[in-house]
């Protein structure tokens, strides 16, 4: 479903990115793991048109989305939940998740949206920047799957959230995964959050991906000695 190949990005004369090559398969979540710095952020704005790609391929479900500005992508079907949620706070929640819309050319959120959340249901007519943390994550990846994708990209969810919205989280994406049939990459530094909702989990390290295993049967000790300072 998402296809990366040999992918290269930078800022200005300095490369970041240094060949990636990735595939997600139809209805797979896939945690990248890495500290800060190592290129988590920078692959997300890559895939999502934001940092140009330098050299490489990127498709979705075969389709290239190489070049294509930020929207286009979307319309691919791209959806991306960026670090720190981004929500626009004086708009509804309601306003909000209808930004969504804007590629699928529906008017109406669909009702499965908000059966994925509830809260988001009851406070339908209150502005964004009057909810909580979790909450505002939630609406971020409502707003992303109001763009019906077919990829969901979701940029360190669980900063700033507190643990018991985390193990929350985990069981919403997986049941998105499972009604929806979404392929789902997460960027993530919290190794119980990977375990919990990943089905693979890949490390980046200055750049390049240095570690891939599946859930079951990874080496845990070895993946956080990648995530210890």
């Amino acid at each position: 479903m998402l296809n990366i190949s040999d992918l290269r990005a930078a800022y200005g004369e300095s490369e970041v990115l240094h060949g990636l090559d990735m595939t997600v398969a139809p209805g797979e979540i896939v945690a990248i793991m890495g500290r800060n710095g190592m290129g988590k952020t920078t692959l997300m704005k890559t895939l999502m048109g934001i940092v140009p790609e330098k050299s490489g391929a990127v498709d979705v479900g075969g389709d290239p989305v190489t070049g294509l500005k930020s929207h286009h992508r979307v319309a691919k079907g791209i959806g991306y939940v960026p670090q720190g949620r981004m929500i626009f706070s004086s708009m509804t929640v309601q306003e909000n998740v209808e930004t969504g819309l804007t590629v699928t050319g529906k008017s109406k959120v669909p009702e499965d949206i908000y059966e994925l959340f509830p809260v988001l249901l009851e406070m339908k007519s209150r502005r964004g920047g009057n909810l909580s943390g979790g909450q505002q994550q939630q609406l971020a990846i409502a707003r992303a799957l109001a763009s019906d994708p077919k990829v969901l990209l979701l940029d360190e969810p669980t900063e700033g959230i507190q643990p018991s919205i985390i193990r929350e989280m985990a069981r919403t994406l997986r049941k998105i995964r499972d009604q929806k049939g979404l392929s789902i990459v997460v960027s993530e530094q919290v190794l119980s959050f990977a375990l919990d909702v990943a089905d693979r989990v890949m490390v980046i390290e200055n750049g390049n991906f240095v570690h891939d295993s599946p859930r079951d049967g990874i080496d845990e000790a070895r993946v956080s000695k990648f995530l210890s300072v």
